[in-house]
């Protein structure tokens, strides 16, 4: 039967590989730059204390456990109905780059306990908007191509797009703010570009979202939330698989969100926030082909271990600076960037083999849309519970929130808090992520396993 969960086995076009790379400068964006500077804005420019941005920071993401899942739910339908998702597509772009300025502009003279109040509902919103986009998105792959090589080469583009955004919000959004004047004009204007930038490249995935005929057996499948959960929970691969890229994602986002402080307070130059995204985005692009070669000869399982051990080992390498700072820093980052690259290509790449695998010994039936639901809703909470971690061990440790453009002095027991979010903790999270993806087993893998020892 024809259907959303019938891919071409043809080769990708280029014009598909670069619509849907281009999502990524959407993706990206959004996961990236909140997580640099949200927490930083609400502490050191709103002066909301580190508690309390705590709970803004976080909360909004919390409603994606649920949110995205029913989104996933939805797509689902409607993809057997009309045989796409691109309106879901379509809608979260419309709304993204509006909600995304909003959040950063915060009127100058409100008070913290209004601006906290302000930036939660704006970027509540967001986060909706984001996961309209991001959940079908992420459902598009196993729906593009059914070929194990051609999703490697997909996420290979993809990513190296996602290295670029990464690079480009990281390490660009900071400057914009400083262009804006810092303080509140300064995230008002970095909010107005970056998230002009975000909309463009979300159509430009809408563009390229596959359509497929419907079948009669499709309009009776039940496609109910609580059905939809069902089907994801009896899928043991997507379960490990979910588990090590959720930790992962906490790894990450908990790494993002301690460089800025640590730029200001460790590195003692808050630009230098630029030059750690350079370290740790830049190998992205680079190495791609080095994992996809990787993919062909030991399969993404193998692949993905490795990358995994080189962000650890890039995390326990940075304790170094409990010590004494210097140019091994960058260095360090580095090695992180480029396992960084792998566990983003490699976890992405695993996920439509898993979603394909799953459909085709349940008869066809469309589920696409349930699995990325899932996986965007762990995702968004793993990368949201990073700046949250960071600002918990800020609290404890004794940090000092500060208002307008004057950075308070910290004690010695915050500064070493804060090497400690940048290092020890993505290290522990991601030791724990290598127990779940040892536990991955798939047919895909084993077909290739077999096949290479031949």
């Amino acid at each position: 039967m024809t259907s959303t969960s019938a891919p071409a086995t043809t080769r990708l076009s280029p014009a598909t590989i670069r619509g849907y790379a281009l999502g990524s400068v959407g993706t990206g964006g959004f996961s990236t730059l909140p997580g640099l500077v949200l927490a930083y804005y609400l502490t050191d420019t709103l002066g909301v204390a580190a508690a309390v941005a705590t709970f803004v920071v976080f909360a909004p993401k919390a409603l994606d456990v649920v949110l995205n899942p029913a989104i996933g739910s939805l797509s689902d339908s409607w993809a057997r109905r009309t045989g796409s998702r691109r309106r879901f597509l379509t809608l979260g772009a419309t709304l993204l780059p509006v909600f995304f300025v909003l959040t950063f502009a915060v009127p100058d003279g409100v008070a913290p306990t209004a601006g906290a109040v302000w930036v939660a509902v704006a970027f509540t919103a967001s986060a909706v908007a984001f996961s309209l986009f991001q959940v079908p998105y992420i459902a598009m792959p196993a729906e593009l191509t059914d070929d194990y090589h051609e999703r490697a080469r997909l996420m290979a583009w993809r990513v190296a797009v996602l290295g670029i955004a990464i690079l480009l919000f990281g390490a660009g959004g900071p400057q914009l703010r400083e262009v804006g004047g810092g303080g509140h004009w300064g995230y008002l204007v970095m909010g107005i570009v970056a998230g002009g930038v975000l909309g463009l490249g979300m159509f430009a995935a809408s563009r390229v979202a596959p359509s497929h005929p419907t079948t009669t057996s499709e309009v009776g499948a039940d496609t109910s939330f609580s059905a939809s959960l069902r089907v994801v929970r009896s899928s043991r691969p997507f379960r490990m698989l979910l588990t090590a890229s959720a930790l992962q994602a906490f790894a990450t986002g908990t790494m993002l969100a301690a460089a800025q402080y640590a730029a200001t307070y460790v590195l003692g130059n808050e630009d230098s926030v630029s030059y750690l995204f350079a370290a740790l985005v830049g190998p992205a692009v680079a190495v791609m082909p080095l994992w996809s070669r990787l993919v062909r000869s030991w399969g993404k399982r193998r692949a993905y271990l490795l990358a995994t051990s080189l962000f650890l080992a890039a995390g326990l390498a940075l304790l170094g600076m409990l010590v004494d700072t210097g140019g091994w820093v960058y260095a360090a980052v580095g090695v992180a960037g480029v396992g960084y690259a792998g566990m983003q290509m490699l976890g992405m790449s695993m996920l439509p083999d898993v979603i394909s695998d799953h459909e085709r010994r349940e008869g066809g039936s469309v589920r696409a849309g349930a699995f990325s639901g899932v996986w965007t809703a762990v995702e968004t909470i793993g990368l949201a519970l990073g700046p949250a971690l960071v600002l918990a061990i800020l609290a404890v440790t004794g940090f000092v929130s500060s208002t307008g453009d004057q950075h308070a002095v910290q004690s010695q027991t915050a500064v070493d808090g804060i090497v400690l979010a940048l290092s020890a903790a993505p290290a522990i999270l991601s030791a724990l992520s290598l127990v779940a993806l040892s536990r991955y087993r798939l047919a895909a893998e084993d077909a290739h396993a077999q096949n290479g020892s031949h």
